[in-house]
C-alpha cells in the first residue's frame, strides 16, 4: 500500500516538474515578445510612415493609443481575469489581440500607396490608432500572464520570479528590434513596416497560443505529498513556525491594509507619491515613445574617408541603437534595483499589534531609489539640452532615461506595500499606475505640438513628413521635463522625511 502511494506521488512529482518546465518556457517567451509596441520609434523614423502624411501630434496619438490607452485603463480588469480564470486566458487574449492588431497594422501599410494623387484616406490615421490600441491591450494581457504565472507558481521565490519576468519584458524591445534590423531594414528606406508588423502578428500569435496551453497554476509540493503521521514533532512544530505569519496576514486587521480605495485616495502620501510617479514615468515614457524622432532631430556626425557610411545609415542605426540602449538599461536597472533595495532597506512588516518591525538592519530609506531616479532623469534632460550636438551623443541620455524608468517601476510596489500594507497591494499599485496614464499623454502631446510648431517644411494642407530638425524640436519639452523631475525629487524628499526609519 505504501509503495503504491509512493509511486503515485513520484509520478505526480515528475508530471508537475515537466509542466513547470513548459510553464517557465511560455513565461519567458510571452515576456520576451510582449513589448512589440515599444518598437514604434523604428516605425516612426522609417520612410514608409511618410505615405500617410502624418503630423507629429498624429504620430504621438498612434503610439499613445497603444502605450497608454491600451494598457493602463485595462490593468485592473486583466488582473481580475488572472485571479478568477487563470493566466492561460490572458495569454489566449494576447494571441488574438496581437495577431489582429499587428496584422491589421501591416494590412493598412500594404494597402496605402506610397504616392497617390488624392493622398491617404482621412480614416487611415484613425485605423492605425485603433490597430495599435489593440496591440496595447495585447501587451498588458501578455505582461500579466507572464508575471502572475511566475509569482503564483513560485510563491516562495516571488521576488525572483517577478524580477525575472519583468526583466525579460524590459528586454523585449531589444529582442524584437534585433529581428527588425536583421531581417526587415535596409539603409535606404529604413524599416519595412508592413513586413515587420506582419512578422510580429505571426510570432506573437503563435507564442501566446502556446502560452494558453502551458500557463496554468501548478499545485505546490505540500499539496502533492500526503501527510504522514510518523513525525509527530513536525506536526507540533509546523504550526508554531507558521502561526505568526498567518496571524499577521489574516487574524490581525492592520489599519494600513483595511483601507478602501477611496480612503487610500484621501491619504496625503498617496498624492505625493502619485505626483512623483506622474512626473517621472510620464516624462520617461514620452522619451521611450519618441526616441526615434528625438534622435532624428540632431545632425549625424560628418562623414569622413574612413567612415563614409555614417551619414547614409545614421537615421536607421541611431534609432535602433537608442531603442536597444533604453531596453538594456531598463532591464539592468530592474534586475539590480530590487535586490539592492531589499538589502539596504528591507520592507517593514506589521506585527499583530499594528507596530512596524524590520526583519534586518535598515541602512537607508527605500525612497532614496525613487529620489535618485528623479534626479537622474532631470540630469539626462539637461544633458540633452546643453551637452549633445550630434546623434552620436544621445547614448548617455538613453541610458539615463532607461535606468530612471526601470528603477522607478521596480521600487514602486515595495513602497506601496510599506506604506499601506500588502493585503490590497495589486489594487493600490493599479491606482498609482493611473499617474503615468495621465502623465504620459501630457508629456507626449507637449513634445508633439512643440515639435510640430518647429517643423519648417509643410505642404499647403499643413502636413509634413513628421520630421523636425534641430534642438528647438524638443528643447522646451526637455527643460519642462527636467523641472518636473526636480519637482518629483521634492515630493520624494517629503516622503523620505515623513517615513524616515520605516520605509
Amino acid at each position: 500500500m505504501t509503495s503504491a502511494t509512493d509511486g503515485q506521488v513520484r509520478k505526480r512529482w515528475i508530471s508537475r516538474r515537466w509542466r513547470l518546465i513548459l510553464t517557465c518556457i511560455s513565461i519567458a517567451l510571452n515576456a520576451a515578445t510582449a513589448a512589440g509596441i515599444f518598437t514604434f520609434p523604428l516605425i516612426s523614423e522609417s520612410a514608409d510612415i511618410g505615405r500617410f502624411r502624418l503630423t507629429q501630434p498624429q504620430i504621438s496619438s498612434i503610439v499613445l493609443a497603444g502605450m497608454t490607452m491600451g494598457q493602463y485603463p485595462a490593468a485592473p480588469l486583466v488582473g481580475s481575469a488572472v485571479d478568477k480564470i487563470g493566466p492561460w486566458a490572458c495569454s489566449l487574449a494576447s494571441a488574438i489581440l496581437f495577431s489582429t492588431g499587428f496584422g491589421l497594422f501591416s494590412w493598412e501599410f500594404r494597402n496605402t500607396p506610397e504616392h497617390s494623387e488624392h493622398g491617404p484616406s482621412k480614416w487611415a490615421f484613425y485605423r492605425l490608432m485603433f490597430f495599435y490600441f489593440l496591440a496595447g491591450l495585447g501587451t498588458v494581457t501578455s505582461y500579466f500572464s507572464a508575471l502572475f504565472s511566475a509569482q503564483k507558481n513560485f510563491p516562495k521565490y516571488s521576488g525572483l520570479a517577478a524580477g525575472a519576468s519583468m526583466a525579460l519584458f524590459g528586454l523585449s524591445p531589444l529582442i524584437l528590434s534585433l529581428f527588425a534590423s536583421a531581417w526587415f531594414t535596409d539603409s535606404v528606406r529604413g524599416l519595412h513596416v508592413a513586413d515587420f508588423t506582419a512578422f510580429l502578428s505571426i510570432l506573437t500569435g503563435a507564442i501566446h497560443l502556446l502560452g494558453a496551453i502551458n500557463l496554468h497554476i501548478e499545485p505546490q509540493p505540500e499539496e502533492i505529498v500526503p501527510p504522514t503521521p510518523e513525525p509527530a514533532i513536525d506536526d507540533v512544530e509546523a504550526p508554531t513556525e507558521r502561526t505568526p505569519l498567518i496571524r499577521a496576514d489574516g487574524d490581525s486587521k492592520k489599519p494600513q491594509s483595511s483601507y478602501s480605495a477611496l480612503e487610500i485616495m484621501k491619504d496625503y502620501d498617496f498624492w505625493v507619491l502619485a505626483i512623483a510617479t506622474l512626473l517621472t514615468l510620464g516624462a520617461c515614457e514620452m522619451v521611450v515613445a519618441n526616441i526615434g524622432t528625438i534622435s532624428l532631430a540632431l545632425p549625424p556626425r560628418e562623414a569622413t574617408s574612413s567612415a563614409p557610411f555614417m551619414v547614409a545609415n545614421s537615421t536607421v542605426s541611431t534609432a535602433t541603437t537608442q531603442v536597444r540602449l533604453l531596453s538594456v538599461s531598463n532591464t539592468v536597472s530592474r534586475l539590480t534595483t530590487g535586490p539592492m533595495a531589499d538589502f539596504v532597506s528591507p520592507i517593514a512588516l506589521y506585527l499583530p499589534c499594528g507596530t512596524l518591525a524590520l526583519p534586518q538592519k535598515h541602512r537607508i530609506s527605500r525612497v532614496v531609489f525613487l529620489l535618485g531616479s528623479c534626479i537622474l532623469m532631470s540630469l539626462s534632460f539637461i544633458w540633452m539640452v546643453f551637452g549633445v550636438t550630434t546623434r552620436q551623443g544621445i547614448w548617455l541620455f538613453s541610458i539615463g532615461i532607461g535606468v530612471a524608468y526601470g528603477a522607478t517601476f521596480t521600487v514602486l510596489p515595495s513602497l506601496i506595500a510599506s506604506i499601506w500594507g500588502t493585503a490590497n497591494l495589486a489594487r493600490n499599485f493599479g491606482l498609482i499606475t493611473y499617474a503615468p496614464f495621465v502623465g504620459t499623454p501630457v508629456f507626449s502631446y507637449l513634445y508633439a505640438f512643440i515639435a510640430s510648431a518647429a517643423t519648417e517644411t509643410k505642404d499647403p494642407d499643413g502636413y509634413s513628413d513628421g520630421a523636425c530638425f534641430g534642438k528647438q524640436c524638443w528643447r522646451l519639452t526637455f527643460l519642462i521635463g527636467a523641472a518636473g523631475g526636480f519637482a518629483a525629487a521634492f515630493c520624494s524628499t517629503l516622503l523620505w522625511k515623513k517615513w524616515h526609519g520605516r520605509l
